[in-house]
């Protein structure tokens, strides 16, 4: 892997094409079915929630916790890892869905309902 890439220098397929590399030479294929995927991503949300459980962690005392930082970066990466494979196995082009799911966001959650601060889900 390259050390120098950071989030400003890397695109999305990087993300599919070394997840997927790594999946294939494990002969994981099999298993990187939608469901067993959606799973796994629930999964790994569970233990980044649970990393926060009767907790009220600042970012302040996230930031300045070297190893509590670094677990919480850790499942993070493990739900990322997941989801790009559910990409791959799914084949979707996520840009294409982010833009399209965005004009949706835009259309639902206008600015002039919602251009004051609320929220409420629709």
């Amino acid at each position: 892997m390259n050390s120098k890439l950071e989030d400003n220098n890397t695109t999305i397929s990087y993300f599919k094409e070394e997840i997927e590399r790594f999946v294939k030479e494990r002969r994981w294929t099999k298993f990187h079915n939608p469901k067993n995927l959606i799973q796994a991503i629930g999964i790994e949300v569970s233990e980044l929630s649970e990393i926060f459980l009767f907790k009220d962690l600042s970012l302040n005392t996230i930031h300045n916790d070297k190893d509590l930082f670094e677990n919480i970066s850790d499942e993070i990466a493990d739900v990322f890892i997941y989801l790009v494979s559910l990409l791959n196995s799914l084949n979707v082009d996520l840009t294409s869905a982010f833009i399209r799911k965005m004009k949706k966001n835009e259309d639902r959650y206008n600015l002039e309902e919602f251009g004051d601060g609320s929220y409420r889900k629709l």
